[in-house]
């Protein structure tokens, strides 16, 4: 049965005023489950204008209401998680157990951002001329809009909209087309904590809708997470337009294991992290670095556990993977797949013929592992973006630091080894935002921030944590003089200096 899925516009599910729809697909099954109304020019106007009207009335309550309303909002959010995990599962395809994790790691975020007070104290100086005072405060940008991708679509919006709320901005969520739906009972959710009208909007649209709001004059600010060439696409279109941008790209994850390593442990890790989500996760390891020794065995063990993954519908209780998300993403998967085999890589475990029972219309890739991966292959080039593990092997640490470093991406990246020594010397030596130390996925926790290096990161700011903080707001500096009427006024035409005042 297939549903309508509406747009969120100040404060009510709308289908507002675009004609064009597009089809929501459950992965597992190949069938359409929603029609998704698709944002038109005028859509986009009525959104924009009920942020910017609410991003004034907002950034005036008070930091005890705003923190009040995140707090409820936490405990809902908490409440509904198996309703999330449902929405997620129907649309992307992960198993539950996965989707369940994906919304506790978004609740951290919220938890940060209750918070808020303390992020956004300012600071004073006294009497730093006779007289006169210094102290500085944030403000929020005003309207700011969130681009979020398929592959986390509850986590990912949680990233930004209680970062951006909290601080006292209005956000627009524009989610990914393919599994919008949980986007809808997020702004529900939002209103039920007692978030004014108009200050979480969700607006469903494709590159139409994305282009108007990089460009509307009225959007202050843009969060965007996806693929390399959107990103770099997203940063470039909205500075030109004086917006402020973070845009988080895509990455070729590499984890290095060195001979010293448990290497059981190591591929029950690399296995998890290569295959968990059908590998559609930006922090996946796609990349196993094998270095001398540790080469044979690693990969003999990798392969025994991804031959062990269970690849179900996401809703089967013995389910560890579930399907990849569109045709088109597994076609693309499995062309990459054929052309490592022909250019000389060898094949450990084929996923490319895998099909479900019950389920033959669903998008199945299952687990790959090929082995002798040169960086010259598309397998190493291309980041494939599903349940494909390639293993590069290299002679010492410092070829596969050399190896890392030259990889055009520096999202995420691990060391699997006993070796203090050896661990010191890659996290001071590799070029790559968040590293893991024997931890397959080094996703910081939302006190610190996330985001890569090089490739993966267009814009300044990392997302969430206190450089979420400093994205969404700015700084305003103040000096002040509040003189005796009988004094004289200190007024000079020389700069003022105030050593000497």
């Amino acid at each position: 049965m297939s549903t309508t899925i509406n747009h969120y516009i100040n404060g009510a599910e709308t289908a507002g005023e675009g004609e064009r729809t597009q089809p929501v697909y459950n992965p597992a099954t190949g069938a359409v489950t929603g029609e998704l109304r698709l944002a038109n020019r005028a859509d986009l106007d009525t959104a924009v204008a009920a942020a910017k009207a609410a991003a004034v009335s907002w950034n005036d309550i008070s930091l005890a209401k705003r923190t009040g309303v995140l707090f409820r909002f936490r405990e809902l959010v908490a409440a509904h998680v198996d309703d999330l995990a449902a929405l997620i599962t129907a649309e992307h395809g992960k198993v539950l157990s996965d989707a369940k994790g994906e919304i506790a790691r978004g609740l951290e975020v919220v938890e940060f951002a209750c918070g808020i007070p303390q992020q956004l104290k300012g600071d004073y100086s006294d009497q730093v001329s006779t007289g006169i005072d210094v102290f500085s405060f944030r403000q929020p940008l005003g309207v700011v809009a969130g681009i979020t991708p398929f592959n986390f679509p509850v986590m990912v919006p949680l990233w930004m909209a209680p970062m951006a709320i909290a601080t006292g901005n209005a956000f627009i969520l524009k989610p990914s087309e393919r599994d919008p739906s949980a986007s809808l009972l997020l702004a529900k959710l939002w209103s039920e904590a007692g978030l004014p009208d108009g200050v979480f909007q969700v607006l469903h649209g494709d590159k139409e809708t994305v282009d108007g709001l990089l460009t509307h004059p009225d959007i202050d600010g843009i969060s965007f997470v996806g693929s390399t060439p959107i990103a770099q696409y997203v940063h470039e279109t909205a500075t030109a337009h004086g917006k402020r941008v973070q845009a988080l790209g895509g990455a070729k994850n590499h984890a290095i294991v060195l001979p010293d390593a448990d290497l059981a442990s190591a591929a029950d890790h690399l296995s998890a992290a290569a295959f968990g989500s059908a590998g559609e996760r930006c922090m996946a390891i796609s990349v196993a670095v094998a270095v001398g020794d540790a080469a044979d065995l690693l990969v003999k063990n990798v392969e025994e556990r991804a031959a062990a993954i269970t690849v179900a519908n996401g809703t089967d209780p013995q389910a560890d993977m579930g399907p990849v998300i569109t045709p088109a993403s597994k076609e693309r998967i499995v062309r990459i797949i054929t052309e490592a085999e022909q250019a000389g890589a060898a094949m450990v475990v084929d996923g490319r013929s895998l099909v479900v029972e019950g389920h033959e219309e669903g998008f199945w890739v299952g687990p790959t592992v090929l082995d002798h991966v040169s960086s010259e292959m598309s397998a190493y080039t291309e980041e494939i973006f599903g349940p494909v593990l390639v293993v590069v092997r290299v002679d010492t640490l410092e070829d596969g630091i050399t190896l890392i470093n030259a990889n055009p991406y520096g999202n995420g990246t691990a060391i699997f080894t006993s070796s203090g020594a050896a661990a010191r010397k890659f996290q001071r030596e590799v070029t790559v935002g968040m590293i893991g130390i024997n931890v397959p996925l080094p996703v910081p926790v939302a006190y610190h921030s996330f985001g890569g290096w090089k490739a993966s990161l267009f814009g300044d700011k990392h997302i969430y944590g206190p450089e979420g903080v400093s994205f969404y707001t700015r700084g305003k500096v103040v000096t002040s003089r509040w003189p005796e009427p009988t004094h004289a006024s200190g007024a000079s035409y020389n700069f003022p200096s105030n050593s000497t005042d």
